[in-house]
């Protein structure tokens, strides 16, 4: 059998505000393909196919784009619910799409009910996960603690008590949306939503032991934490802390014995993405920086005084600069002032020295006018921050 492994599509996500919708699309393409040019049996997504509860009407008719073509390919898709997701409403008709072979699981009452399929080598079992909320579950299951493990511990003891009454050499696959880490560290990204429950949320990988694959979702960076538990990680970028990830999904051959083969099939990257620093002038010149003019830019400005129209700039070298922050090489950063400002300084000064202090050096004398007149227009009393210069 072989199997595509994705998951965190976050379907009406935006990046920075560009919005990534015709980005999705092209993905959803180039999944179709694969399932064909690879001969994919099953196509697992484990979990956020939304980016939230309430997903916009383009996000839902491109969910529904994509299930029907795969419905008519191929493959078998499998679908869970992510800690983004609406379980109600991505659940939605669940046993109509059954019959179309198109299994979404996102209700914990089907834990321990497996989609049984079938190829050369006998049965298999997989076993959709669903987003296990610990505060949800724990009373129902008559858990001891709240946490994730707690959680997936319990819905691992179902999905035994299910495995040991199929038949000898039946193969298992489990999808699951958790933060599982096994001996090697691993990082989040900054795109992805904490699902820490009073700071308990790492899983430890032997809570899938005996499983023949374990895909996972939720990180967006791709993991192989064992041959057999992987993170597919999002198909796209969605935060600079993504800058050095390979997007994409597994395909996985699984034979009588289990997992035989695992490959990476990249995504179509839209824009690459570029962390740039350093002072403005040498952003604006280094030859380096080159190959970064056409990529999605997040720019970190070091020089001591903060420049004027820097982003404006910044556009005109790299026009798709969508993020500016200011670290001065100094050392100084801007705080808000610590005292309150002296009874009867107009709102005109106090935004004076805001900016003073904000930039780093004083307002000009057309910049003191448009903050005086925007004193004026907000005041009651049209006279109370005249200002005789």
């Amino acid at each position: 059998m072989r199997i595509l492994h994705t998951s965190d599509w976050h379907l009406g996500r935006s990046f920075h505000r560009e919005g990534m919708l015709e980005h999705q699309a092209a993905y959803v393409d180039h999944l179709v393909e694969v399932v064909e040019s690879e001969k994919v049996d099953l196509v697992v997504v484990a979990g956020d196919i939304y980016d939230r509860a309430l997903p916009p009407v383009d996000a839902v008719r491109l969910a529904n784009e994509t299930f029907t073509r795969i419905a008519r390919s191929r493959a078998k898709l499998v679908v869970t619910s992510g800690n983004h997701d609406s379980a109600q409403r991505l659940g939605f008709g669940a046993e109509l799409m059954d019959a179309a072979g198109v299994f979404v699981r996102t209700s914990s009452l089907s834990i321990g009910a497996p989609i049984m399929l079938d190829d050369e080598h006998g049965p298999v079992a997989v076993h959709g996960l669903p987003y296990l909320d610990p505060d949800l579950v724990r009373e129902p299951w008559g858990l001891a603690e709240r946490s994730h493990e707690a959680a997936l511990t319990e819905a691992m003891r179902r999905v035994r008590a299910d495995l040991a009454t199929q038949p000898k050499g039946t193969r298992s696959i489990v999808m699951a949306h958790a933060f599982v880490a096994g001996t090697k560290p691993v990082t989040p990204s900054e795109s992805e939503r904490d699902i820490s429950v009073g700071g308990v949320s790492i899983v430890p990988t032997d809570v899938f032991d005996g499983i023949d694959y374990v895909a996972l979702g939720h990180l967006h960076g791709r993991h192989t934490l064992s041959e057999s538990i992987r993170y597919s990680g999002s198909p796209l970028a969605y935060s600079f802390s993504e800058t050095g990830h390979r997007k994409g999904s597994w395909l996985v051959e699984l034979d009588a014995s289990g997992v035989s083969a695992a490959a990476f099939i990249d995504a179509p990257v839209p824009r690459a993405l570029a962390q740039i620093r350093g002072d403005i002038e040498s952003l604006l010149t280094r030859t380096d920086l080159d190959s970064h003019e056409s990529a999605w830019v997040q720019a970190t400005l070091t020089d001591d005084v903060r420049p004027v129209r820097a982003m404006e700039r910044l556009r005109e070298r790299f026009p798709h600069t969508l993020v500016l922050a200011f670290e001065p090489a100094n050392g100084r950063t801007a705080r808000l002032p610590s005292t309150r400002p002296a009874a009867g300084t107009s709102d005109h000064a106090i935004a004076v020295d805001f900016l003073a202090e904000m930039r780093g050096r004083p307002a000009s004398h057309e910049e003191a006018a448009l903050l005086r007149d925007a004193c004026d227009s907000c005041s009651p009393d049209h006279d109370l921050d005249r200002v005789v210069s």
